[in-house]
């Protein structure tokens, strides 16, 4: 959780810590299945990293799952560690914007810029963004965070929420945006990690630079502990 004597940063057009919220649609293992737009595992990673950023930041989350007992699974492992207590809304809904416990959980928020996250783009994505974006919400999509059944229907889904004023953006230029200032270094610590976690040659090239060049402890990861036992 980010301290609260971090710096307020200007909006002007632009998301802050402050101003946005974020939504993490059906990320269940059903739904991945079906994805093929963009590469599976990276879809992982790159929800993983928002998700975590939410958290650095403090901004506020939803999580929201889709018939999880009766066909799409759980929400994935690797979010839930993020987020351990909290309950994702479920839903029978494909259009979470037809949830009124999810729609109420949003305008708690306080929050008028919406990011969402999801599977599939061109459904339980875009039919939420086009109805937030008629009630007055500005939305936006982290892209790479989203996926669908084809390329196509991904950016027919794209096109159609752009058209309908949604603003597209990735979960790199995202977290980026809100630390905004590498000077902030209430947070600076904890979006390196992210970097070196989840995003590839980026964050190795920060690995490369903190330990070579300014001389810095090399990244401890927790020790590999083989799993035993069955599960039944």
């Amino acid at each position: 959780m980010a301290s609260t004597n971090r710096p307020k940063l200007s909006e002007k057009g632009l998301l802050t810590p402050d101003n946005c919220m974020l939504a993490l649609i059906d990320l269940q293992p059903q739904m991945l299945f079906g994805v093929s737009n963009f590469d599976r595992q990276s879809i992982i990673t790159l929800n993983t990293a928002i998700a975590k950023a939410a958290r650095v930041f403090d901004v506020p989350v939803i999580l929201t799952t889709v018939e999880s007992k009766g066909f799409s699974g759980y929400l994935w492992p690797q979010v839930h560690a993020v987020f351990p207590t909290q309950e994702p809304i479920e839903r029978t809904t494909m259009n979470s914007w037809d949830d009124e416990k999810f729609v109420a959980a949003v305008r708690a928020t306080g929050r008028k810029k919406l990011l969402f996250a999801g599977l599939w783009t061109a459904t339980c994505v875009a039919l939420p963004t086009i109805q937030a974006l008629h009630d007055g919400f500005d939305v936006h999509i982290v892209e790479d965070c989203c996926g669908d059944i084809s390329q196509l229907s991904h950016d027919n889904a794209m096109k159609r929420m752009i058209q309908a004023g949604a603003k597209p953006v990735t979960a790199q230029s995202l977290i980026l945006e809100l630390q905004r200032d590498w000077a902030i270094k209430e947070t600076y610590d904890a979006v390196m990690d992210i970097v070196k976690t989840h995003f590839g040659a980026y964050g190795a090239g920060v690995e490369y630079a903190h330990t070579l060049v300014h001389g810095a402890p090399r990244t401890v990861h927790a020790e590999y502990v083989v799993p035993t036992g069955v599960h039944s």
